[in-house]
């Protein structure tokens, strides 16, 4: 029994060992070789608070991109590495954590004040930081999914910091664009005969045409509107914790952020569509949109910037995609980028 006792309290003490380690193991991003290479995980603050930012690339003189994650609170860090590798040979490809999400997430931390208006601040704080401390005049901006949301935002308040503004899984009027995708979800539905999902999904239109509500994201991934070509790397706790970027506090940091995030953060989005306040932008504007995008609508995107003024814009369909091009076809993605800001 003694022997017993012994080995339950050895079992126990390892298990909170192992939980000890996964909690506060070291984060890293991964070396890249080069003389005048750059990687870098660290957090710096912007607007006082503390933002983790990952800078990677194989030449500092390469033209510099500031990347703005979607969600709200839906960090690419933990997997970004995964697919820019191409993308690191011709630029210098910085990610950011943004206020609230992710490692950029702090318990004790009063938020109270969180708002699509603060983030738009941070980006501009956090451009600032970037050119003076990589040497660039400008950089190239690029938002994906909720971070079209900002980054135009950011793009047309202050366009002398910016090459170029580039929307990937661009949002636009978010009434149109949700619609599509509860459309697609209850066809979809309907042709592999899943009726429960389609009540479900029906229950939600008139909610969705007031501009009330969003298609449940789960079922967009479920029906292929999210990823076609990779797994949809969104809130894969597992997959965090496989990556050198992300421990396990950093996960927990993610999973509340996340939550808070879309409460607070999504009904201003509903209520204040990028249509009704950004007309026109002074830089060039580039929307790169998947076929299969219903986590944005494609369709609303293209409308939204057939309207859109701007000296040089243009729009970039990418026919195997759905809401990740820039991953699920990076190779197509990595030569648009080189032809359009390299060549």
């Amino acid at each position: 029994m003694k022997k017993i006792k012994r080995i339950t309290i050895l079992a126990g003490l390892t298990v909170i060992a192992l939980f000890l380690i996964a909690l506060f193991f070291p984060t890293w991003t991964p070396g890249i070789k080069g003389d005048n290479s750059i990687q870098a995980l660290e957090q710096v603050e912007i607007n006082g608070t503390g933002h983790e930012i990952m800078i990677r690339g194989k030449d500092k003189e390469n033209p510099v991109l500031l990347v703005i994650h979607g969600g709200p609170g839906t960090s690419e860090i933990p997997y970004a590495v995964k697919y820019q590798n191409l993308l690191e040979e011709d630029f210098t490809v910085v990610h950011y954590d943004q206020r609230a999400s992710g490692k950029s997430y702090h318990f004790f931390e009063d938020y109270s004040h969180l708002s699509t208006e603060v983030l738009v601040d941070d980006l501009l704080a956090m451009t600032d930081y970037i050119s003076e401390r990589l040497g660039k005049e400008k950089v190239i901006l690029m938002g994906h999914s909720f971070g079209t949301y900002i980054g135009i935002q950011a793009a047309q308040k202050a366009p002398e910091k910016y090459e170029a503004y580039i929307g990937v899984g661009q949002m636009s009027d978010t009434v149109e664009s949700e619609t599509d995708i509860l459309s697609y979800c209850i066809e979809q539905a309907q042709v592999a005969g899943n009726i429960e999902d389609v009540a479900e999904l029906q229950k939600l239109t008139g909610k969705i045409k007031n501009g009330d509500a969003v298609t449940p994201r789960n079922y967009v991934i479920k029906y292929g509107g999210a990823t076609r070509l990779i797994d949809n790397p969104d809130g894969d706790n597992v997959g965090m914790l496989l990556s050198s970027e992300y421990n396990l506090m950093d996960v927990i940091r993610y999973n509340r952020g996340l939550v808070y995030s879309q409460q607070i953060l999504l009904p201003d989005v509903l209520k204040n569509p990028l249509p009704a306040t950004i007309t026109k932008l002074d830089i060039p504007l580039y929307f790169l949109m998947g076929k299969y995008d219903y986590m944005t609508s494609s369709n609303a995107a293209k409308n939204y910037f057939d309207k859109i003024e701007a000296d040089t814009k243009e729009f970039i369909p990418f026919d195997k995609s759905a809401h990740y091009p820039q991953y699920e076809e990076k190779e197509k993605f990595h030569e648009w980028m080189y032809q359009t800001f390299v060549k």
